[in-house]
């Protein structure tokens, strides 16, 4: 089954029943590229809400710490000696900061993708310029040199920075490589002539008007003596052999032009070529606009994922992102038929990839969700380890959005917040939502009750993962009801368990006569029924 998995990427890469030996024909990573922004993800909302539809909830800076000093401990000690002496080097060089905390930290983890890489598979690091020569030297380190296949540039349509100050940037980095150079898949990618320059290219014609244009039979190579002849009186290093040379002559493929020293040159046909090659400098993909945009600060467009993975991987073959952010590659992968596999660290990520995948393919894509919780035990071991993670997660089981985030200060009571529409009733209406992952206090819900009625929201959602008391069953039931537009009488604050919303015995109650006005919807795909699953 194609899988999302929730969590350090570390942790699950290290997973040998998760993630086996040359397991994976291609992966493609966007990681985080310590430019020390806060990223606001914007959520849909309704018109005159969007101040309220914010949350501060990834942070693309590293710091040095316990763990990075713990896995600089092991690079140092690991097999790769390469990787060892690479990192030893530059941490001595740079001294222990933030920029050396992120590039330990991608070495230790570069180096289990390497592991689970097939031999035909091919890694591709998008990163900008930010820290991409530093990572270009950690990959030579963990794939070897000679196993770079390319350093693409991909021009994105709007320059960042100051143009007054210096020239203005506009463009990432994607180093690609290949496990082992000589089994690397590849399928070439080409793209449309442009008509102008075929015609200024292809100026020739036959006499049926079929074009073409002249090219060179020599090789570059000049030390071939096996392809060193003499062909209509001219002796050079050529390209073919002399057998080839005379069949291609037979056929009319050969002419020796005019005032070309008569060395003999190929009819290349402009209705046999496929297109022009895809060079290094991608110039042709716009930023992810429009329908496509789901309002993530870093979200690539899926025409750059496309390419990448036509070019270096096949059918059914297995594609993984480890650091999945919206989810992009696995959209991809899913619409050209590939397995896929997606890591994220942060629940919002995975509950927001979930969505757009139903989105955009409904019932034809299949895939399981791991590290999320599924029963009580796991919710409480979350809540444990990450209140915010937990609070993420607890109010994405009622499909509303988190409010605001842990670098805003007091959050005034509210975790997530969400909008709906009631039929003959103007504007948008508003339901807040409190997560309580620790010990219930007698006046909570009456706390939450006033907030509710400091913030206008119609209905307050009290979600916790110990059952409330009767005295809070009391409170709740004295807020009253919101009554909708058919006259159904609706709770105003609900009390609702993890384990009542786990179970599905219990949901949140709303009026709701209009698409989401949640969460931005990825257009949906027009493909057929994948044919197999992981």
């Amino acid at each position: 089954m194609n899988r999302l998995y929730f969590g350090d990427n570390l942790e699950w890469l290290r997973n040998q029943e998760v993630f086996p030996d040359a397991s994976v024909d291609l992966i493609y990573l966007d990681p985080p590229f310590n430019s020390k922004r806060d990223y606001n993800l914007l959520f849909k909302s309704p018109k005159g809400k969007e101040s309220e539809a914010q949350i501060e909830a990834f942070k693309d800076s590293w710091s040095w710490g316990k763990q990075a000093a713990l896995e600089l401990e092991e690079l140092l000690h690991h097999k790769n000696t390469d990787v060892a002496q690479m990192i030893h080097a530059l941490v001595a060089f740079l001294g222990r900061n933030d920029m050396t905390a992120y590039l330990v930290m991608m070495s230790t983890r570069l180096l289990e993708m390497h592991r689970v890489l097939k031999p035909t598979g091919s890694l591709y690091l998008h990163c900008d310029p930010t820290a991409s020569h530093y990572l270009k030297i950690v990959l030579d380190a963990v794939f070897g040199k000679a196993n770079m296949r390319n350093e693409i540039v991909w021009r994105r349509s709007h320059p960042k920075g100051l143009a007054f100050t210096r020239f203005a940037s506009n463009h990432d980095v994607i180093f690609a490589y290949g496990k082992e150079r000589q089994h690397t898949k590849w399928n070439p990618i080409y793209i449309a002539h442009d008509s102008e320059k075929a015609d200024a290219q292809y100026s020739l014609s036959d006499a049926d008007g079929r074009r073409y244009q002249l090219t060179s039979l020599l090789n570059p190579n000049p030390d071939r003596p096996n392809l060193t002849y003499e062909f209509k009186g001219v002796t050079k290093v050529w390209r073919w052999t002399k057998a080839r040379m005379l069949a291609a002559d037979a056929q009319g493929f050969i002419v020796v032009p005019k005032g070309g020293q008569g060395i003999p040159r190929f009819k290349r046909y402009l209705d046999e070529q496929e297109g022009i090659p895809v060079s290094d400098f991608w110039d042709d993909i716009e930023m992810a606009s429009g329908n496509e945009s789901l309002g993530y600060p870093t979200q690539k467009p899926l025409a750059l994922l496309e390419r990448i993975i036509e070019a270096s991987s096949d059918k059914g073959d297995v594609i993984l992102d480890p650091f999945c952010g919206c989810g992009t590659a696995v959209h991809a992968a899913q619409k050209l038929k590939r397995k896929w596999i997606g890591v994220d660290i942060t629940h919002l990520a995975i509950s927001l990839i979930e969505k757009r995948l139903k989105d955009a393919f409904k019932s034809r894509c299949e895939f399981e969700v791991h590290g999320t919780p599924e029963d009580l035990e796991a919710a409480r071991n979350l809540a444990a380890r990450d209140k915010y993670q937990f609070q993420y997660w607890a109010v994405s089981l009622v499909n509303a959005q988190p409010f605001q985030g842990k670098k805003k200060g007091a959050d005034g009571g509210v975790d997530g917040i969400k909008f709906f529409h009631d039929v003959d009733k103007a504007g948008a209406r508003k339901i807040i939502v409190s997560v309580k992952g620790g010990g219930l206090k007698a006046d909570d819900v009456r706390a939450l009750n006033h907030v509710r009625e400091r913030e206008a929201a119609e209905i307050a959602l009290f979600i916790s993962l110990e059952s409330p008391t009767k005295g809070m069953l009391a409170d709740a039931a004295s807020a009253g009801f919101y009554t909708s537009a058919a006259g159904k009488k609706i709770p105003r604050l609900q009390l609702l368990t993890i384990d009542g919303l786990l179970t599905k015995k219990q949901s949140a109650e709303h009026p709701d006569h209009q698409p989401d006005l949640n969460f931005k919807k990825a257009k949906a795909e027009a493909i057929g029924v994948q044919a197999g699953l992981i």
